[in-house]
């Protein structure tokens, strides 16, 4: 994706970049600056006070602590009327030395405040729809409850710039949360053809989708693919009769997480660790993680249990049939096989040790 540090949010179905997510909110810089520049003039006020024997008005000839303040804000403004000045040698000194630094400090700050909320906002707007016209290679996460939360929290975790993601969700609450983490965000009816087409869904990686109903889910999948024919779409179903229709909308991958708590529960019952060692395989900070990528031309030839990853090779895709490892078509792999392994979580430290075998299969692995 073009710009990947640039973090864009999208509302409705216009293509109006709004903001970035930033750590300090806009009034709060606004505050800060405005801060900065009240305690500068203060700072030459008080110093105007302490050496007003050193000033003279020509109107009254009194200098009272109205006219410092009056003074400060002539000489901070560069203004300059003529009517106070400072006369003693001291008081030109203060003027040189320490005001006028304040001064091209104070006009600094305004300056920077105008720039970045006026020229600097127009300009980030006109990048950022430009770079909206240009999304590609993304991953567009469609519904960010709970279960669209979790799979944007591990893919991060996996390693996929948080750039690269578009949470689309009619709830600002929620998108608040995803654009904290740096994600692209979109309020919008994730249902409608314009809501997708504006984030350039035909483009897309891949699409994950988790409604929170099946029948809102289905109708996105119907959208979704009417948009994207080739795009891989997972989806979210908890009822097992609505398994088979989203497939039928077009859903690539159906997950029943109400089928899978069974497998769990079922399989704790035949082993006490294997729902440990499953939820293992699942996450990416377990000790193991279960990795989906295509072969590399080096491994074509070679059995599936000789993986330049060193991991374990488990089923191996080829021509949309599934073969085990323990078949005798997984002894000589061949270019285009999916494979599917499970290799060891390995820490930073390790990797810098040079025991990893291949950080570029890592990267391009699908999980």
């Amino acid at each position: 994706m073009p710009d990947k540090q640039a973090k864009r949010v999208f509302r409705g179905v216009r293509h109006t970049p709004l903001r970035r997510a930033v750590k300090i909110p806009v009034w709060g810089d606004l505050g800060i600056r405005l801060g900065a520049a009240v305690f500068l003039i203060s700072i030459v006020v008080m110093i105007h006070w302490w050496d007003r024997g050193g000033l003279v008005d020509n109107l009254d000839g009194e200098v009272s602590f109205l006219d410092v303040v009056y003074f400060t804000m002539i000489s901070i403004t560069t203004t300059g009327f003529g009517d106070i000045a400072p006369i003693s040698d001291r008081a030109r000194l203060v003027e040189a030395v320490i005001v006028t630094p304040i001064r091209f400090a104070v006009f600094f700050i305004f300056v920077g405040t105008a720039y970045n909320f006026i020229i600097k906002r127009s300009w980030e707007k006109w990048r950022m729809a430009r770079i909206q016209e240009q999304l590609s290679d993304h991953i567009v996460v469609l519904g960010y409850g709970i279960s669209g939360s979790e799979s944007v929290a591990e893919l991060i975790e996996r390693g996929t710039d948080p750039s690269c993601i578009v949470v689309i969700d009619p709830s600002e609450e929620r998108l608040a949360a995803a654009e904290a983490l740096g994600c692209n965000i979109m309020a919008g009816d994730a249902t409608r053809d314009e809501t997708l087409m504006a984030v350039r869904i035909s483009e897309a990686s891949n699409v994950l989708i988790s409604a929170g109903r099946d029948d809102t889910t289905i109708l996105i999948t119907l959208t979704a693919r009417a948009l994207s024919p080739h795009v891989p779409i997972s989806v979210v179903v908890r009822a097992d009769d609505n398994e088979r229709l989203a497939r039928q909308a077009g859903a690539t991958n159906v997950i029943n997480p109400v089928r899978f708590t069974g497998l769990l529960l079922a399989g704790s019952a035949k082993g006490a660790h294997i729902a440990e060692y499953l939820a293992d395989l699942a996450s990416v900070s377990g000790r193991v993680q279960l990795v989906e990528r295509e072969v590399t031309p080096e491994e074509c030839g070679k059995s599936i249990q000789q993986l330049a990853t060193g991991g374990r090779g488990l089923r191996v895709y080829r021509g949309g049939q599934a073969l085990g490892f323990w078949e005798s078509e997984c002894e000589a792999l061949l270019p285009g096989d999916v494979i599917v392994e499970i290799i060891p979580t390995i820490s930073g430290e390790e990797k810098g040790d040079g025991h990893v075998a291949d950080d570029q299969l890592r990267a391009g692995a699908k999980v």
